[in-house]
């Protein structure tokens, strides 16, 4: 019995010792639990604040670039914009220039035309022709000058071409051959009107070489030979110092 009471003492000891370490051992989790909570406290805000500024500064970042690549783009639609709209203005400006040479050659043919029927008729007959009568020349041909001022130039065309094949010795005769170009060349049939006016050169004594050589470079223009073109340009200032056409002659040159 005494041996019993002994050991539940004993026991009791030990169990009561547990008990106490026990007791400290929750109270230091508590302390760390209390100092990780603190920490926690600290830690995290700034950790989270230092994440949202991160993010803050991405997001800024894409931004800017997004901004900039729009900006870029938007310049170089601009830029492509301006080069069309210079491509088709100097594009616009060649066409209306061309166009005008055109209203300017037929001006002036024009004008030549109508100073040649004022001649024709103001000038009495000086010569006999072996096929056709003086008047009826005259008539044949002034028709056929009216057809190339009215734009009938297949009309014209017939014309001039029955003086020049029954009249080839006429004294008129270089000058339906040179008309005959120009109808062509006005229908802007220029190999054929290249052929015309290259015929005209075979009058010697033809008051419209210079007139030709200026359409035979025009000509030559008009279907892209350049060359060919310079070389009509140069042979009248060669040939002709003194043409009405030397000036013209020369600005086609330096166009070229």
């Amino acid at each position: 019995m005494k041996h019993l009471q002994l050991l539940i003492i004993l026991f009791i000891g030990i169990f009561s010792s547990q008990l106490i370490g026990q007791d400290d051992i929750t109270k230091r989790v508590d302390a760390l639990e209390a100092q990780i909570n603190q920490l926690n406290s600290i830690i995290i805000p700034d950790v989270e604040n230092a994440l949202s500024t991160v993010v803050r500064a991405k997001s800024q970042s894409d931004s800017a670039t997004i901004m900039l690549i729009n900006r870029i783009n938007s310049i170089q639609n601009k830029m492509k914009i301006l080069e069309d709209k210079a491509a088709y203005s100097d594009s616009t400006n060649l066409e209306i220039l061309e166009q005008l040479v055109m209203i300017e050659n037929k001006i002036v043919s024009l004008a030549r035309s109508f100073n040649e029927l004022y001649s024709i008729k103001a000038t009495p007959e000086a010569f006999e022709t072996p096929k056709l009568s003086s008047d009826e020349f005259k008539k044949r041909y002034v028709d056929a000058l009216s057809s190339y001022q009215n734009g009938r130039y297949e009309e014209a065309i017939q014309g001039f071409s029955t003086l020049n094949f029954s009249e080839s010795g006429h004294p008129l005769a270089d000058n339906s051959q040179y008309w005959l170009g120009e109808c062509y060349y006005s229908m802007k049939n220029y190999k054929r009107a290249i052929l015309e006016f290259e015929k005209v050169m075979q009058f010697s004594k033809s008051d419209k070489q210079d007139d030709s050589k200026l359409k035979l470079g025009l000509c030559f223009l008009k279907i892209g030979n350049n060359q060919r073109a310079r070389a009509e340009f140069k042979d009248l200032l060669e040939l002709f110092p003194n043409s009405e056409y030397s000036q013209r002659a020369q600005q086609y040159l330096h166009q070229l």
